[in-house]
């Protein structure tokens, strides 16, 4: 047993012996800090920082090829394997920004980097007039010609995906581009692998990436200048925000209840109970048929971010454990059978959203782990 864990069991007696019911909350306490700056230290190094770097090499990885493509497409030898490894490179990054999602608060929130990258349903109408400026020759930019609806994850999707006629199958966009629509795809490809490297920044610290990584946020001119990561592993010193480490736990805590919130009564419920035709339509990755493996991810970043993406790690769980076993028991069940309930809803996600199998996903993530967690969150703030 490694000797955070045993420090931190070792403390299990003194924690519940100094608070009861009627106790107020100490978020001083020395041990109870000491027990929680180890979690947070674990997961800032071992599930947060891996998770955002491996995200922005395939998204370094996804732009490049999409220069590819366009410039293949203006020699005339694209061929569909091309295209087909720039959305493999898609997959994944798409895959760790996925796994990210419980932690969504800090610099993906503060910097708008969430909506910038991840907004859903895809304005096709917007995005098709866009085109007709590209054609016509009128100046553009993302910036000004942009807007959420346009940009990020599903509009690259958008470029590199199709479905087939009967919608069942994802796939691989055929090669007849026109100039116009690569021109969009590696502007947007260009943006989202910008803001993609940013987010890896802001945690770790712009001189702790790449040279590769800091060129690119050079030349975007995309540089916050902050260390969210030390911040976190560093509560109650000077330059970070978090005055103790239960505040780190509890931003923690709170970034799991809101993907598994946003997942079962969003992503899922929305287009389950919605009657409008938007309800519908909000369909997250729908070319590629990812929306599945999408939510399941979602629901695997509350695990990472709550037990740890290493064995052996300190973690929120360990601390919630040792105070409450049966609160922890049933955080990891939920958090089981969450990912169990989305993985058994078959794709095409649109052509099964109104199903029992998503109506028991939405209750599995958006009901009974959001009240797991919310115990779990109770455990930490009481003490």
């Amino acid at each position: 047993m490694k000797l955070t864990k045993f420090i931190l069991f070792g403390l299990t007696a003194l924690l519940a012996a100094s608070c009861s019911d009627n106790d107020e909350p100490n978020p001083g306490d020395q041990s109870q800090e000491k027990a929680l700056k180890a979690a947070a230290e674990a997961y800032v190094q071992h599930t947060v920082l891996p998770t955002y770097a491996a995200m922005a090499d395939a998204a370094i990885k996804m732009r490049d090829l999409c220069h590819t493509i366009q410039d293949k497409h203006a020699a005339g030898t694209l061929t569909t394997n091309d295209i087909k490894a720039a959305g493999d490179a898609w997959k994944q990054a798409r895959k760790n920004w996925e796994l990210s999602e419980a932690f969504l608060f800090g610099p993906a929130a503060n910097h708008n980097i969430d909506p910038h990258i991840d907004s859903w349903p895809l304005d096709k109408a917007a995005m098709d007039n866009l085109l007709i400026q590209i054609r016509n020759g009128n100046p553009w930019s993302l910036e000004n010609n942009g807007g959420y609806g346009l940009i990020g994850f599903h509009a690259v999707e958008y470029m590199l995906f199709e479905l087939s006629q009967d919608e069942n199958t994802s796939l691989v966009h055929s090669t007849n581009y026109t100039p116009e629509e690569l021109e969009y795809l590696v502007a947007v490809a260009d943006d989202l692998c910008q803001q993609c490297v940013c987010l890896e920044a802001c945690w770790a610290g712009t001189d702790n990436l790449s040279a590769q990584k800091q060129q690119i946020l050079e030349d975007a001119e995309l540089d916050y200048g902050e260390n969210y990561g030390w911040e976190m592993m560093n509560a109650g010193q000077a330059g970070s925000r978090f005055k103790t480490y239960q505040e780190a736990a509890e931003e923690i805590i709170q970034g799991c209840i809101d993907i598994a919130d946003e997942v079962g009564n969003t992503k899922i419920g929305r287009p389950h109970i919605g009657s409008s035709q938007e309800d519908k339509n909000y369909i997250e990755s729908p070319y590629s048929l990812n929306s599945i493996e999408d939510f399941a991810d979602n629901i695997r970043s509350v695990r990472n971010a709550y037990l740890g993406s290493t064995s052996g790690d300190a973690s929120v769980s360990d601390y919630v454990k040792a105070l409450s076993p049966e609160t922890d028991a049933e955080v990891r069940n939920a958090i089981n059978n969450a990912i169990a309930a989305i993985e058994a809803i078959p794709e095409p996600f649109a052509k099964n959203a109104t199903g029992t199998l998503a109506a028991t996903a939405m209750k599995a993530s958006g009901e009974t782990l959001v009240e797991a967690l919310e115990k779990a969150n109770a455990v930490i703030t009481r003490n």
